[in-house]
């Protein structure tokens, strides 16, 4: 579609950041994907010049569960518009003491304690591709991100270790003590894989996460999905205008590692990829095939 063309940043997170009143010129399009549908329509719509795209992470009024998402989907169809850099937000809790409810992180390292198949990757039978992700953070995305928010009133942290758990539920005690002796900073549900796809699909991907929360290693937290809600509500407003401003600065000219990491990544030979991976991933590995 024509207002789609120019497409080549994505917003991954809450339906509530596509309501801000600077984007204009909003359109929905629902797009389909060889691996099933996306979380939800994606809002296309300007925001300080630039065209960007906003899918709703868990759909429109939060109805699906991060075990349960759609990651590859999500993924493919924002890479079908164009998108090149996608700004993931994300609600999170602290691990560690330095890193209060309230204010934001932007880490530049991720550890997978998942345990369902959420589809890790988009390479399954019949291509094969072992893409780097030893960092899985864009650096010159973190570093739009921390500059916007450091332009607002929050506290931001440039850096971190990120651990993505099951979920729906929260930690144990026992488990939050054990994340917190491993040296992770904090903790949320969605991250993984979204980042390792991102990769596969040559975007570059960074994370504004937002610290709602000390989990429950704090003896005196218990921490509950209205507390979660609350802080959220609370770093909203940053978080947009944060958006807004690294928007604004991002050069769409900028050659990222992750704009060629599949260019030697893909170990099968190509007279050997079957004709049905080559469709499905086309849009993905085309150029290198």
């Amino acid at each position: 579609m024509t207002d789609t063309q120019t497409v080549e940043i994505g917003v991954l997170g809450g339906s509530g950041l596509y309501n801000m009143p600077e984007i204009t010129d909003k359109s929905v399009h629902e797009v389909e994907t060889p691996f099933g549908d996306p979380s939800g329509p994606i809002v296309v719509g300007t925001l300080r010049g630039k065209r960007v795209a906003f899918l709703p992470r868990h759909g429109e009024g939060h109805t699906l569960s991060p075990t349960t998402l759609p990651y590859r989907a999500n993924i493919y169809a924002l890479k079908s518009l164009g998108v090149r850099y996608i700004i993931a937000i994300s609600a999170c809790g602290s691990l560690q003491e330095a890193y209060a409810p309230g204010t934001i992180m932007v880490p530049d390292q991720l550890y997978d304690n998942t345990k369902s198949d959420r589809g890790r990757s988009f390479f399954e039978k019949g291509l094969v591709a072992h893409v780097s992700v030893a960092d899985p953070f864009d650096e010159y995305l973190r570093g739009l991100l921390v500059e916007a928010l450091g332009q607002g009133d929050g506290e931001v942290h440039d850096g971190g270790l990120f651990i993505t758990v099951e979920g729906p539920r929260f930690s144990t005690r026992g488990e939050s003590h054990l994340f917190r002796n491993w040296g992770c900073d904090i903790i949320g549900m969605t991250t993984s894989p979204e980042a390792y796809l991102a990769a596969e699909a040559e975007m570059a991907y960074a994370v504004l996460a937002h610290i709602t929360d000390y989990d429950v290693w704090k003896e005196e937290e218990t921490v509950t999905a209205e507390m979660v809600m609350k802080t959220v509500g609370k770093n909203i407003e940053l978080a947009k205008q944060a958006l807004a401003e690294a928007v604004e600065a991002l050069d769409t000219n900028t050659v990222c590692p992750a704009h060629s990491a599949l260019s030697k990544a893909i170990t099968t030979q190509k007279d050997a990829i079957p004709s049905y991976a080559r469709e499905r991933l086309d849009l993905i590995v085309g150029k290198y095939l």
